[in-house]
């Protein structure tokens, strides 16, 4: 694994340039030099990137207040206000054209040059572009994109009615034992009630989505994050944390149909009930479970859509910056320690405790490289035969944490048969859509992705029998005596006859017989999906 001091240096932790003092949410500094001009308003940035979509609220206080310092005529707010969008854009059209143009270029410390001193983009929304989006802009996309950004501003006029509240400016936790505070009075109802049962194994995701309005990952973290106190123990500052978990939700693509929030949010749920076993809570630390969370939250964000195949032979930028190996964990990772510095979350603690938390997080997102799985499979097979774990062991708690990452990243065919069904649905959708795009560019179609050879049955059986059942059955027996893991095994051969059933109906008698089908399935998995 890379060592994050050489990734990210101390000079380039992520700072609210327009935030100070005024606010009480963000670390004091003083601010830089002014460079804009009298008749515009000065943009309220962190790490380079606009909030002023973010906490409009917060920003007319910070504009009025820097018109009190520089003495600046109060001119129409709509009017300043587009000045300084059609300024951004134009900032952003000239990094883009640099970068096409040759002018800027990838180093292999994750940093991105350019002519003009000083500018660095962090590493989020990385991914883009992918391809062509003329080529993807459909009707039914352009539709999912508008249905997304209308659900982005209720979330963010939900966040800005409670920004008001000078508790959560404070960053004070309220007097009541709930965890529900963050959330719209509308949110209440079925919403907390699904909370209350949160660590149970057949918890709906998606009914918990829908009643959150697409707010599922911000509202489990924020339950999760009272549940385990951290928010006192690491004594986190609300607004950050809660802008950081936006930044993590947002950064999901919304258009994937596997690959998105709500997968995090499942696979978050997934993690919290096993950190809930016996033999591994009583000796988890509150840092254990800190990054937990963390990784299981972000352990996918801005997943682009496609395998890390596809990303070679299309030679793209994430490709070459990580050497063909563990690029879309890498991606991952890199964009999660954006986010990090970007929200300030870490920025009171001391630099060496931030940066091992960073490398931490690391460590847990890279293990969820589906092409290291005989890895790991047999290095925990291998503890458990020797006896040998001890979870009072730092180091040893770690990897357990690895494993129950793993387990929750490619826990759905555990779950009961119509969740699963959904999942399956939804990653097979995803494989078939990179299939399509192969076939439109004259590209050799990637295992699993054909649609019309590759059937959902056939993928999950592959699945299940060379990624999922090796794995549990591992993990069952560290947990055992555990009655989650008689549970989850229990859905999983159910799901998996299940699934031989409907392979079976739907194939003809004369070509019942070639079973390596099968097999070809969960090694086309283990590429298609990272």
């Amino acid at each position: 694994m890379p060592v994050l001091e050489g990734l990210w240096g101390p000079d380039l932790r992520m700072r609210d340039s327009g935030l100070g003092a005024d606010v009480g949410v963000c670390p004091d500094e003083a601010p830089s030099p002014p460079v804009w001009g009298s008749l515009r308003t000065p943009p309220i940035t962190c790490g380079g990137l606009s909030l002023a979509l973010e906490l409009p609220a917060l920003i007319r206080q910070l504009r009025a207040v820097w018109r009190a310092r520089r003495g600046a005529p109060r001119g129409p707010e709509k009017s300043q206000a587009s000045t300084w969008v059609e300024s951004e854009k134009e900032a952003v059209e000239e990094v883009k054209q640099g970068v096409e143009g040759g002018s800027a270029h990838l180093e292999a410390d994750g940093r991105v040059n350019t002519g003009h001193a000083g500018v660095l983009l962090v590493e989020r929304r990385g991914s883009y572009p992918l391809i062509d989006l003329r080529i993807l802009k459909t009707s039914a996309q352009q539709g999912g994109v508008e249905s997304g950004t209308r659900r982005k501003v209720k979330r963010q006029l939900s966040f800005q009615r409670y920004c008001h509240a000078s508790r959560m400016l404070r960053g004070a936790m309220p007097n009541t034992p709930g965890s529900l505070h963050l959330l719209d009075k509308n949110y209440l109802g079925q919403a907390a009630h699904m909370l209350s049962k949160v660590g149970t194994w057949n918890f709906d995701i998606f009914l918990f989505d829908r009643l959150t309005n697409g707010n599922s990952l911000v509202t489990l973290m924020c339950h999760l994050f009272n549940v385990y106190g951290l928010i006192h123990h690491f004594q986190l500052d609300m607004v950050k944390l809660h802008r950081f978990l936006g930044m993590v939700q947002e950064d999901y693509h919304s258009q994937n149909p596997y690959h998105n929030a709500v997968h995090a949010a499942d696979v978050t749920q997934a993690m919290y009930c096993y950190l809930k076993e016996p033999k591994l809570a009583e000796q988890l630390s509150p840092l254990d479970v800190f990054l937990a969370l963390i990784a299981a939250a972000a352990h996918d964000v801005d997943h682009p859509g496609v395998n890390q195949p596809f990303l070679i032979k299309t030679r793209h930028h994430l490709a070459s910056l990580y050497q063909n190996t563990s690029v879309l964990e890498s991606h991952h990772w890199r964009s999660t320690v954006g986010m990090l510095r970007e929200s300030g979350l870490l920025s009171h603690m001391p630099a060496d405790i931030s940066q091992d938390i960073e490398q931490q997080l690391g460590s847990l997102i890279l293990a969820t490289d589906i092409s290291r799985q005989n890895e790991f499979l047999s290095t925990f097979r291998e503890h458990l035969d020797n006896q040998d774990l001890d979870l009072q062991l730092a180091s040893h708690r770690h990897f357990i944490l690895q494993i129950a990452l793993k387990c929750a990243d490619v826990c759905n065919p555990c779950r009961v048969w119509e969740l699963s069904r959904q999942w399956s649905e939804r990653v097979c959708e995803e494989f078939y859509r990179q299939g399509d795009l192969e076939r439109k560019f004259d590209m050799e179609i990637s295992p699993l992705c054909n649609q019309q050879a590759d059937s959902v049955p056939a993928v999950q059986i592959g699945f299940i029998s060379y990624i999922v059942e090796p794995l549990f059955d591992e993990w069952h027996r560290f947990t055992e005596p555990s009655s989650l893991s008689h549970t989850m095994t229990g859905h999983m051969h159910k799901n998996k006859a299940h699934w031989s059933r409907l392979r079976y109906a739907n194939t003809p008698s004369d070509s019942q017989a070639e079973e390596p089908e099968g097999g070809g399935g969960g090694g086309g998995e283990v590429e298609g999906i990272s």
